[in-house]
């Protein structure tokens, strides 16, 4: 996977999500069952948009920033800036080949990562223009990386979570990982958090020293996660469940029966719930109270997934568009 330029703003989702394969030679996909409890299941038909944001091609991973929300686009070579205020899109940037793993906001930047061009691209949010290209390249396409108040956490084609400093664009220190390793997150108490999708690990990392201090086993093949309410949540794309971990204790807390398995989603934090999505289950709706799925939308839609401020972002990604929902209304 997280908002704000200026408060710390990650992200957290996909075109490497669900990795694209000729037609003839894809593998059959991972049945999605979803939530076992009907009474909280609903049709997409449901969801009414505020605003539609048609962006060609294939709109994927999203970030929120203060004025702004902003969409790559892997097959294009971009990324798409949409206006808060009047739900427009304003400006498609070329950024080089195959933006991928996720994009995260930080330092009056944006920062994408290319797979083609095995880079980590920094935009200047002011002038959608790049500032800076750093020749690294990211663990995975299905992946992502984060901001702190003074670093960019970034996991790496090496294996390594590298540490960049804005300041300069250099990395400052690199972090061994376990093997498959490929999504970071930052908590607003700055601990920074990797998981390793081929370990079934949560691993966390003391910013002070630049090392690992906790390796804690989750679901199965966890990939994204998102971090709020004293906890941080992985998406476990093996058995399709969310793990609750406790940031206090370092020890799972819940593991919450979603029927989400199989590659590709986003998961997401904002005001008492956590938000997932996945093909065949665009939304997923999780109190954090509870630790239950309160609501589960089905059908077309989906594939990344941010909120904030009383608004979920939903990234159509076969669709080729973007939702603005009031979080109120689901």
């Amino acid at each position: 996977m997280k908002k704000w330029i200026g408060i710390v703003a990650v992200a957290a989702s996909m075109w490497a999500q669900e990795p694209q394969t000729k037609k003839g030679n894809r593998p059959p996909r991972v049945a999605r069952p979803g939530v076992s409890d009907a009474s909280v299941k609903h049709p997409m038909s449901e969801v009414k948009p505020e605003a539609v944001f048609e962006v060609p091609g294939v709109p994927d991973w999203l970030v929120i920033t203060k004025d702004s929300v902003w969409v790559s686009n892997k097959p294009k070579g971009s990324v798409s800036r949409m206006d808060l205020k009047t739900n427009k899109v304003t400006a498609t940037i070329e950024v080089g080949k195959q933006p991928c793993a996720g994009i995260t906001a930080g330092f009056g930047s944006i920062w994408v990562p290319l797979c083609g061009d095995k880079a980590l691209v920094r935009l200047d949010a002011k002038t959608n223009k790049i500032l800076a290209t750093i020749p690294i390249g990211p663990g995975n396409s299905e992946g992502g990386l984060a901001a702190s108040k003074n670093a960019i956490w970034y996991p790496t084609d090496k294996g390594t979570l590298a540490r960049i400093d804005p300041k300069t664009n250099k990395v400052v220190a690199e972090v061994p990982l376990p093997v498959g390793s490929f999504a970071a997150e930052v908590a607003a108490d700055g601990s920074v958090w990797v998981t390793s999708t081929e370990k079934s690990l949560l691993v966390r990392i003391d910013p002070k020293t630049n090392t690992v201090i906790a390796e804690i086993s989750v679901g199965d093949k966890p990939r994204f996660l998102t971090t709020g309410a004293g906890a941080v949540w992985t998406y476990d794309q093996g058995k399709g469940t969310i793990t609750r971990v406790d940031m206090a204790t370092n020890k799972v807390a819940a593991t919450i029966e979603a029927g989400l398995p199989g590659d590709g989603g986003e998961i997401d934090y904002a005001d008492g719930f956590v938000w997932v999505t996945s093909f065949e289950h665009p939304i997923t709706k999780i109190d954090v109270k509870t630790n239950k799925v309160v609501g589960q939308w089905s059908g077309p839609g989906g594939d990344a997934i941010q909120a904030a401020n009383g608004w979920v972002w939903l990234s159509n990604l076969r669709e080729q568009n973007i939702w603005r929902i009031k979080a109120s209304g689901l």
